[in-house]
């Protein structure tokens, strides 16, 4: 990149999870510090930055695309891509560019920043810079860390990162390497960052969150840090983004019962309702133990939202084990769904079973169960309907502030914009079309 004495202006876009969210902050925490110019994706820029997902085949042609899209945007810019992507398909990205880009792997994303702003008689005007690493072999998670979210209202902190467990369907462990967490003290440092910034809700987020503290030194678990962060930052609402069945303590539930900044909100990936097919997948439960943990959590957390990932269409998946799973979730007192269909991912031991569903057969068996989410989820809102519950205005679309409750309601609702990003009390008062119409408990909204 040539020097000039006008900003650097850069151009970042994110694909893909809580953990790339976060990532991406960072970044443009990096290059504002750096004194560069950000500008929207959509803009011409000296930098483009590609932040990339792999967990799907859509989202991998999405993050090619996107790729694409940055190469054309202008012909002198330095373009950066990282993420899971760029981890697992290093090549593939490599065939997509006609001129120099720059790869770096996810376990170097704290270089990402330095790396973009060099300038090409930095890199000896190389056709092809390459910052990758074994992502399997690293030991700690790559140190960011995040002064500003912008545009969000609530944060996303990271503090783990990779997994061991090895689901048969999954590209993640490939791309994002063992399982690995952030200090506590890193982590609460972080999060009284978020605070400082005027952040009212955290959501606590890594590849494999039920995973934190056990490669400390000491081992701690998720239960102590919850404990320490809602201790240290009462004013602050903290949600858990995922965790497994096999990781949902009694404590744990006793924890979210007790702290009022705890959301009553839990998601709970089951994958399949089938035991024939969570074997095949690798799972670590059968759809007994599943069934058992959702009905403990609910006597414990009344009223809370419980939602669940379904993978529907994986190999060898017949009729029966997709009525299995569709009554399994049925029956189950959970709040709502989401439906993905099975991707086959090359590197993943699910690629090469026999058994793979047409493309048809998995939209069906998808479209059947978004359609009991929607049920699901209706259900959910209408047993609220005439509570006052704390509400996080997010935003102003079509007139109404839009919000989330602490048990994960969207409402809409009237108010000033000056409630946006704070915690408001909201009585649900009707049904909407996929959300709640409530009215503010006071004038204008009572903040709390």
């Amino acid at each position: 990149m040539s020097s000039s004495s006008k900003k650097t202006r850069v151009a970042l876009t994110t694909l893909g999870c809580k953990v790339n969210q976060f990532e991406s902050a960072s970044f443009l925490s990096g290059f504002r510090e750096s004194g560069v110019e950000i500008v929207p994706f959509s803009r011409q820029a000296d930098v483009y930055v590609v932040n990339t997902c792999a967990v799907t085949s859509k989202a991998a042609a999405q993050s090619r695309q996107t790729i694409r899209r940055a190469l054309r945007a202008n012909p002198e810019a330095r373009v950066v891509v990282t993420g899971c992507y760029a981890q697992v398909a290093s090549r593939e990205i490599l065939e997509l560019a006609e001129r120099p880009l720059c790869i770096v792997g996810n376990g170097n994303k704290h270089l990402l920043v330095d790396v973009a702003l060099m300038r090409d008689d930095d890199c000896g005007g190389c056709d092809l810079e390459m910052y990758m690493g074994d992502i399997g072999r690293k030991k700690e998670v790559c140190p960011l860390t995040v002064t500003a979210f912008p545009d969000r209202t609530r944060a996303f902190l990271r503090v783990q990162d990779g997994c061991n467990n090895f689901c048969s369907y999954c590209i993640v462990p490939y791309a994002r390497g063992r399982s690995r967490s952030v200090p506590q003290t890193e982590v609460l440092a972080q999060a009284e960052r978020f605070a400082a910034e005027g952040f009212r809700e955290t959501v606590v987020t890594g590849i494999h969150v039920g995973h934190y503290g056990r490669d400390l030194e000491p081992a701690t678990d998720l239960l102590r840090l919850m404990a320490a962060l809602v201790r240290r930052l009462p004013e602050m609402r903290f949600r858990i983004s995922s965790l497994e069945p096999t990781e949902l303590s009694d404590e744990l539930l006793e924890l979210i019962a007790s702290a009022p900044n705890l959301m009553p909100h839990l998601h709970i990936p089951l994958q399949s309702g089938d035991d024939s097919i969570l074997r095949k997948m690798n799972r670590r439960y059968e759809a007994a133990d599943f069934a058992g943990v959702v009905a403990r959590a609910a006597r414990r957390l009344p009223g809370a939202a419980i939602g669940v990932d379904v993978l529907v269409g994986f190999p060898g998946e017949g009729e029966e084990a997709f009525r299995n799973t569709a009554r399994l979730l049925e029956d189950l007192p959970v709040t709502y769904l989401h439906v993905f269909p099975y991707s086959s991912r090359p590197g993943t031991v699910a690629a090469g079973l026999p058994g793979h569903l047409p493309k048809t057969v998995k939209e069906e068996r998808v479209a059947e169960l978004r359609e009991l989410d929607h049920k699901k989820r209706t259900a959910f809102h209408r047993l609220h309907l005439g509570q006052t519950r704390p509400v996080l205005v997010e935003r102003k679309k079509e007139g109404l502030l839009r919000g989330f409750t602490d048990n994960y309601i969207p409402v809409s609702f009237a108010g000033s914009s000056r409630l946006a990003g704070q915690v408001v009390s909201v009585r649900l008062e009707s049904l909407g079309e996929g959300l709640v119409c409530g009215a503010a408990a006071g004038p204008g909204g009572d903040s709390v």
